[in-house]
């Protein structure tokens, strides 16, 4: 069983209780090669090490947050491939518990090829995403969202993403946009979005700087909104007022997925039913920094899951 990190994200908004997270978009199956250089035109290179995991910004969100003591809930799609099977096993065996949106699809499941180089931990990423997929909401979401304290989308199966948010605004539960890069229909997400957590790659129209980012989710009914960029300290702004949070240094070793795991942990923290105020909020952003800077410290989606 996941062993909750008391030191770095508190064990949960209401003590005795683990809090449920509805995490909705992209599921992928992620291949991992740790390699000295990425390899030139035609050439071939022998991998360090490899990975083979379940993937995606919401799924690793949901492996977050099962791994700090939370019941994670997944809606993707997937399909009945064999490829999809041995995702499905990988989440079953780290308890995120899978709703399956296209379980009577054939094809392969999204695939992302990733190589990640030894001395930087820096990626190279290709992958077919979502793209051509279109989900359906399953019956009976007024409960399922009712049943879960925090809702998380990553923008992916937008159409989706939208009603669930949409469900989970009109049922009183906080919502949580991971926004790695706009995507057609982002807008529509963010008229049901209580929070927001941007790298810095995402540029709304018109904009080209944090706080011009910033100043634009806030006129589209955002509350608390943030601008993150890698190792640099997190500009976030909300009623009020607005800063800077810190994040912790690491050695790095590989960046792949730190953003998603920052969200799961901030989902963690931000599920409880108290009032979300500055000082919340930002304590909560150092804390899933925290975890998101222990994560980079390891090879892989996986290792630091294990690490002591």
């Amino acid at each position: 069983m996941p062993r909750p990190e008391e030191a770095l994200v508190g064990t949960g908004p209401v003590a005795g209780r683990r809090p449920v997270g509805l995490f909705v978009g992209l599921c992928t199956l992620d291949v991992i090669q740790l390699v000295d250089r990425v390899p030139g035109p035609d050439e071939k290179l022998t991998a360090r090490d490899q990975v083979v995991a379940a993937g995606g910004p919401a799924t690793g969100a949901a492996v977050a947050f099962g791994r700090l003591g939370g019941l994670p809930r997944l809606l993707t799609g997937l399909g009945s491939h064999p490829l999809a099977l041995g995702v499905r096993a990988d989440l079953d065996a780290l308890g995120v518990r899978v709703t399956d949106l296209a379980a009577d699809r054939v094809d392969p499941p999204a695939v992302s090829s990733i190589l990640v180089t030894a001395s930087t931990g820096e990626r190279a990423v290709a992958s077919t995403n979502a793209t051509g997929h279109r989900l359906r909401a399953p019956a009976g979401l007024e409960e399922l969202v009712a049943s879960c304290d925090i809702a998380e989308f990553d923008g992916h199966h937008m159409d989706l993403a939208v009603e669930v948010a949409h469900a989970a605004r009109s049922t009183g539960r906080r919502t949580l946009l991971d926004a790695g890069s706009w995507k057609d229909g982002t807008e529509r997400l963010l008229a049901s979005t209580d929070v927001a957590v941007c790298s810095a790659d995402f540029h709304p129209p018109g904009t080209g700087t944090p706080a011009e980012t910033l100043e634009f989710l806030r006129d589209h009914g955002v509350t608390w909104a943030a601008v993150t960029g890698g190792g640099a300290p997190i500009e976030w702004a909300g009623p009020g007022g607005g800063g800077l949070v810190g994040v912790p240094g690491t050695r790095v070793v590989d960046t792949l997925g730190a953003g998603d795991v920052l969200h799961g942990a901030l989902a963690h923290h931000l599920s409880g039913p108290g009032r979300l105020d500055g000082p919340a909020f930002t304590e909560a952003l150092s804390r899933a920094a925290a975890v998101a800077s222990r994560a980079c410290a390891s090879f892989g989606t996986r290792a630091w899951l294990t690490a002591g």
